[in-house]
């Protein structure tokens, strides 16, 4: 039986790997549709603490771009993509082929290519899960937001029904062309029940 304090590093690494082919997807799709190359990496994956989400990304004060999805189907909860401001701007400058320290704001150009980018990221890594497991899951149609953390969250929480305490699954990730790399976090909450329906398709329910 899932416990939502922990994962074995089994699961971890599983987990991480899963991350690892769905964001290479990505990578090839960011790369063909904006018609350079983008490298994508996945240094870090944990089970942690929605306290030390909050402290990862900056505070609850803390500006952020945010792209959910809701998900049904063999797996219920929501997962999340997360820059935070500086990494968001730095985001839409490599994108869009700007100089660094350009963008200082989101225009509605900016907001339409991060929400996209955040779409195909979350996209791959649900699609790498179903691959991966043959479980149906269907995702919501993306809702972004560019708000503090504080806001997000408070949404997050009240869409997906659980608990505050509970902990989610961190997946830290580096995007990356030429000298420029970005940050972001990826994050999953699904419930207890689909977390064990995950990790049972996997054959790693122990």
């Amino acid at each position: 039986m899932f416990e939502s304090n922990k994962l074995t590093e089994l699961q971890i690494d599983a987990l991480r790997e899963i991350g690892n082919i769905g964001l290479g997807h990505a990578a090839t799709s960011l790369s063909e549709m904006l018609e350079r190359k983008i490298g994508m990496d996945v240094p870090h994956a944990d089970f942690i603490s929605m306290e030390e989400v909050i402290n990862i990304l900056g505070g609850y004060e803390e500006l952020v771009s945010c792209v959910s999805l809701k998900l049904d189907g063999d797996i219920n909860g929501i997962v999340f993509y997360i820059f935070n401001k500086s990494s968001t701007y730095k985001l839409v400058d490599m994108l869009m082929g700007f100089e660094d320290g350009t963008t200082n704001g989101l225009d509605d150009m900016a907001t339409s290519t991060i929400n996209e980018i955040g779409n195909i990221l979350t996209g791959s890594f649900i699609s790498a899960i179903s691959n991966f497991t043959n479980l149906k899951i269907i995702p919501s149609t993306p809702i972004f937001a560019f708000d503090m953390l504080a806001a997000i969250f408070t949404t997050l929480i009240t869409t997906s029904g659980q608990p505050e305490g509970d902990n989610v699954l961190t997946i830290k990730t580096e995007m990356y062309r030429d000298d420029r790399k970005i940050n972001g976090f990826f994050f999953l909450m699904p419930d207890p029940e689909s977390f064990n329906k995950l990790f049972i398709a996997l054959g790693i329910e122990d």
